[in-house]
């Protein structure tokens, strides 16, 4: 059918539904209206674009489902035993995230969320506190998993939920956690400008916080402070955060990255000094602090592999960030962390000046299974 008879038959066949007309046009030519110059009517879509609609809001609700469950719920006993219950568990997942990388936690980790704010709509004083508290913290992590998977909207959204759940505890250390969580999503997307203002958001009131929040707090402006080409802060914020590492003594059970991850502050200096182009400094800092990041660790370990490898492409050092890269690339495939990949990501756009070179064809050769698994 031409598009002549087409323009012809469709009028001779006023009374057809628009989108049904649109359909059997496609059938019959291969193109839809809008192709061959017909003006579509209001609110039409193409079906595949349907059919995207729908996918990108099966995906949305699978990260949200957990955290907007329509109440009221049917009220139930809710003993405060269940607060050391949950934040028992939190330290295994923390744990758990080290060894396995987002994908396997998630589910697992909204689910028990989830659980949390069944309880605290039925918890009645410090039960409730508790719960709220402790519900932030999960919330955070659920967060930072799908940060690690690549999720930037999920991450976000996530959040968000730290933050409203801090924000009804009261806790003004949560409300500064739940800022740095902010930070971190706004380090990964490149804003330094925002990140600094969070940082500082958090840190207006610095000493009604625990140690730890304020070292959170300045470690995470520091990452701000790098995206704007800034090292003399960047070494003042980490210095100021290693003056008050000595102090951090609370049992609180979230946001313990300080105390559990080894030469915690080292990493972020090294960081920094990476995404500011100090090959050879960030070179330095990396050999040190993989030296105490244990096997097991495979997912951080990695993601440090891959920023040192970078490290040894922009100190002029190919063969050695090849070499390094030969074993991030299996890490990397096992626990499927988008970070990771990111890393890998500025890895090639560093080793670019050897691409042609039997080096360069190495790397291609070593990243082809991340690539494709991506």
């Amino acid at each position: 059918m031409s598009a002549r008879t087409w323009r012809r038959w469709e009028g001779d066949r006023p009374g057809w539904p628009a989108e049904e007309t649109a359909i059997v046009l496609h059938d019959a030519l291969g193109r839809w209206p809008e192709d061959l110059g017909f003006t579509t009517p209001p609110g039409w879509l193409r079906p595949e674009h349907h059919e995207e609609e729908d996918v990108e809001r099966r995906a949305f609700e699978g990260v949200t489902a957990a955290a907007l469950v329509a109440g009221p719920v049917a009220p139930q006993h809710v003993d405060p035993a269940l607060i050391g219950y949950f934040q028992t568990q939190l330290e295994g997942h923390y744990r758990a995230d080290m060894f396995l990388g987002p994908h396997d936690l998630i589910g697992t980790v909204a689910a028990q969320y989830q659980l949390i704010d069944k309880l605290v709509r039925s918890a009645k004083g410090e039960t409730r506190g508790g719960l709220l508290r402790v519900g932030a913290a999960y919330a955070a992590l659920v967060g930072w998993l799908y940060q690690d998977a690549g999720d930037m909207n999920g991450a976000s959204f996530w959040r968000g939920v730290t933050q409203e759940i801090a924000m009804r505890s009261r806790d003004p250390h949560l409300i500064g956690y739940s800022l740095v969580n902010q930070a971190q999503v706004r380090t990964d997307l490149g804003d330094g400008h925002a990140v600094v203002d969070l940082c500082e958001a958090a840190l207006d009131d610095a000493d009604r916080l625990v140690p730890k929040v304020r070292i959170m707090a300045m470690q995470q402006q520091a990452h701000g402070a790098s995206l704007t080409g800034e090292r003399r802060a960047v070494d003042q914020l980490l210095d100021e955060a290693g003056r008050l590492l000595p102090r951090v003594d609370d049992d609180l059970p979230w946001g313990n990255a300080c105390r559990r991850t080894p030469g915690y502050l080292e990493v972020q200096r090294a960081t920094c000094y990476g995404r500011l182009g100090l090959g050879i400094e960030a070179g330095d800092l990396w050999a040190q602090v993989l030296t105490r990041v244990p096997e097991t660790a495979r997912r951080d370990r990695g993601v440090y592999m891959a920023r040192q490898a970078t490290a040894a492409a922009v100190a002029c050092e190919p063969d050695q960030a090849v070499e390094i890269a030969r074993t991030v690339a299996a890490i990397a495939v096992e626990t499927r962390s988008a970070r990771m990949g990111r890393e890998l990501a500025t890895l090639e756009r560093m080793m670019r000046p050897w691409h042609d070179a039997p080096v360069g064809r190495d790397l291609a050769e070593i990243l082809a299974p991340v690539t494709e698994g991506s």
